[in-house]
Formats: structure tokens, sequence, C-alpha cells
């Protein structure tokens, strides 16, 4: 499959893996909650280990395995839990799990052991944590719903498409030149606009969210995800890369892909949940 894509233009291949991509994508979420489970798991795996290997590219020597082991658990755990099929205490399993990292690095004997340890503790926090929030919209009311998880997919990718609409046709302040110079702070407050417009008409179709929650996320989305955006572009510039990865044709790594959600998810999780 990878083999054909490639003899494709890069428009084509675009085309191609978007359109399956969120065929899978919006299927594994409605669908049921096992399959969203099995999706955003191997997001979180796959996310983690592209990490660790983009980092790598500067002679980072992440722990790879334990990262692995660390970020599963925490998402499955935090799936567990907001199912109520597993206690609560069953997250404090991510602890000791978390302290390991620092005792199996005595063992490895590679070079730079506490930087080792820095990014193999903030791939698993830059990825599972966010993923393993995510449950949390998931289990928003007494059981799964995939219309908040659904919706503020939605939302990610209707901020996307209005940024880059108005930055292409009105984009001339540039936002932030010195880490991502084709954004512009018109495609910035476009997106928002379009963001906010789409969420609601979510309103009306997405009940298991208020009105005012679904603007609330918009605003965030449309503010935070640029952010994340540039958060990404921030840590490839630093190693020297122009994609996280290459298991999208067209489209990069699983970090090009959902460096915005990564961002907004906290965010949104701590607005419903105060609010």
């Amino acid at each position: 499959m990878n083999n054909k894509l490639s003899t494709l233009s890069n428009l084509n291949q675009r085309l191609i893996v978007g359109v399956l991509g969120a065929a899978v994508f919006i299927g594994g979420i409605w669908f049921s909650e096992w399959t969203y489970f099995l999706l955003f798991l191997g997001l979180t795996l796959l996310g983690i280990a592209e990490f660790y290997t983009l980092v790598g590219v500067q002679g980072m020597r992440a722990n790879k395995p334990l990262g692995l082991l660390l970020g599963g658990v925490f998402f499955t755990s935090m799936f567990l839990v907001q199912k109520d099929v597993a206690p609560g205490e069953l997250l404090f399993l991510s602890l000791p799990l978390l302290f390991l990292v620092f005792i199996y690095e005595m063992y490895r004997k590679k070079p730079q052991p506490f930087t080792n340890i820095a990014f193999t503790i903030t791939g698993v926090v830059y990825i599972a944590v966010p993923f393993g929030l995510l449950n949390l919209l998931g289990y928003y009311g007494e059981e799964y719903s995939w219309q908040p998880i659904l919706g503020l997919m939605l939302l990610i990718w209707a901020s996307d498409t209005g940024a880059y609409i108005f930055g292409k046709n009105f984009g001339k302040n540039k936002l932030f030149e010195r880490i991502s110079p084709g954004k512009t702070w018109e495609g910035w407050v476009g997106g928002t606009l379009v963001t906010m417009l789409v969420g609601y008409g979510l309103s009306h179709v997405f009940l298991d969210l208020e009105q005012y929650q679904w603007l609330g996320v918009s605003i965030i989305v449309g503010i935070v995800g640029v952010l994340g955006d540039l958060s990404e572009s921030m840590l490839k510039r630093s190693l020297g890369v122009k994609d996280s990865g290459t298991l999208l044709p067209g489209h990069g790594g699983i970090l090009d892909r959902f460096d915005s959600l990564l961002m907004v998810i906290p965010f949104v999780v701590a607005f419903l949940e105060i609010f």
C-alpha cells in the first residue's frame, strides 16, 4: 500500500490517506467504546514510539520499552476507571512505573542518563497523558458517548480548514515566523471564527454537551489548537527535521496529525470539569 501511494503526487496521497484515515477514525469512535479504546491506545503507543525515534536524531536515548509500557498502562487505566470496571486506585500503578525509569537508567549505561530520563517521561506526558484524559470526554456522562470526542475532532478540522482559507486569502501579518513562517494572525482569527460557527452548529446536533459548553470548547480549540501546532513545529525545528514521521504518506507522522489535539485535550477537560 505504501509503495503504491509513493508513486502518486503529494496532493493525491494527502487526499487518499485523509479520506481513509477519517473513515477509520470516525468509525472507530462511533462504533463502540472498545473500538475507540483500541484506536486511541494504538495512537498513544505509535505516538510515543514516534517521539522517541524523533528525539533519537539528536542522540537522545529514551527508554522506549518502559516509556511505551508506562503510556499504555496510563491510557488503559484511565479507560477502565472511567468505564467503571476498575477502581480508581488502578491509576496509582503509573507511579512506580514512572520511577522505574530512574532505576532502570542506572543499568542501561547510556550517556547522559538524566537527559534520557527526561525525554522518556516527556514522551509519556506529551502523548499518553492527553490521550488518557480524552477518556474523561468519552465518559462525560454515565456511559460512553462518541459525541464529545467526535465533536472535538470536527472542531479541530474546522479550525485547521478555516485558518488555511483565511490565511491564504487574507494573511499578511506573521503569527510566529521564527517557528512557522506560513501561519498568520489573520488565519488564526479566521480559524477561530469558523470553529465557533461549527461549534454553534454542533450544539444543535450533539446534545451531550450544552450550547455554552460547545462554544467554550470551540474557543479553546481555535486558540489553543494553533499553539499545539506551533509547539510541535518548535520540536521539529530544534531537531532539524521536516516531519515527525512517515507513517501517513502525504501527512507526515502521528504527531504531525494530532499536535493540535494533544494540546487542546487538557484545556477542554479542565473547562468541562470546572464549568
